[in-house]
């Protein structure tokens, strides 16, 4: 189970890179951040998934908290920061692409990408996961297992992408108001799950590991959380660019010059003549 996650994270991470070199290789250019972002999400769901935090969440309440922190909150962010199907689009041949707008134009994932759908997808599930006995199930079925972390890893990134809309291309956006709305009534259920946890532990978890799991879901998913409210109100807390006039390379035209170039030419000539005419001259000098 190790050995193919792990292949699974670092062949993501090998193949955004490998694309974003050939996009390097066309002449395009990629932004570092987002590579960045994209690398460090998958070292966050590597760390969730494989090694000695992964091995004490299977006994151990705390860790647990840990690799939800950094599984379904932590590195969806990351990942989605990072922009991946922007990349596709522009390393895949046009006829896949297209496959994928296409895709992304649908009805279904109009219906996936609605901030309250994706909402409850992601803060529902945990409510499942930790007010029933599935807790207890995944620790014995490594099936349940994997499928709850798949699930936490896809319903985290799908609700990220929903309330920050974008950077991906994103046809269903929903108005900032509306995400911004469904990202606090989503925080607000995540922190009453924490409390509930903090008050009735799941089944087959001490009340010191409860208290414990839940001060570290509560503390830890803020820093997320604030990240995630920032990302949304952007355009309203970002100061507005001015709009830049063109410098234009013709000459300043004044307003007697506008004003003759749209009379008729046999009056401009008139008085072209009349300007330069002896008697007016003389009567200048």
């Amino acid at each position: 189970m190790e050995w193919s996650t792990l292949l699974f994270v670092a062949g993501a991470a090998i193949v955004y890179v490998c694309a974003v070199f050939r996009l390097r290789a066309r002449g395009i250019s990629w932004p570092k951040a987002r590579t960045s972002s994209w690398l460090a999400g998958c070292l966050a769901i590597g760390a969730a998934l494989i090694g000695p935090l992964a091995e004490r969440a299977h006994h151990d309440f705390i860790a647990h908290m840990g690799t939800h922190v950094l599984l379904g909150m932590l590195g969806p962010l990351l990942l989605v920061l990072g922009a991946p199907v922007t990349v596709a689009l522009r390393v895949l041949p046009v006829a896949t692409a297209r496959r994928i707008a296409r895709g992304l134009a649908s009805p279904p994932f109009a219906v996936l990408t609605n901030p309250f759908v994706a909402g409850l997808l992601n803060v529902g599930g945990l409510w499942i996961l930790y007010r029933t006995g599935l807790f207890a199930a995944m620790h014995d079925d490594p099936l349940v297992h994997g499928l709850i972390h798949i699930h936490v890893l896809a319903a985290g990134y799908l609700f990220t992408f929903a309330v920050i809309g974008g950077p991906d291309p994103a046809p269903h956006r929903a108005s900032p108001p509306w995400r911004v709305t469904a990202l606090v009534l989503a925080i607000a259920a995540h922190n009453i799950l924490a409390k509930v946890i903090y008050a009735e532990p799941p089944p087959g978890v001490s009340v010191e590991q409860a208290h414990a799991g839940a001060e570290l879901m509560y503390y830890a998913g803020a820093p997320v959380e604030i990240a995630l409210l920032v990302l949304v109100c952007r355009p309203w807390l970002l100061p507005r660019r001015p709009v830049s006039r063109r410098r234009s390379s013709q000459p300043v035209v004044s307003r007697a010059d506008s004003l003759d170039r749209t009379r008729s030419p046999a009056r401009a000539k008139r008085r072209l003549s009349s300007a330069t005419s002896p008697r007016n001259n003389l009567r200048s000098a």
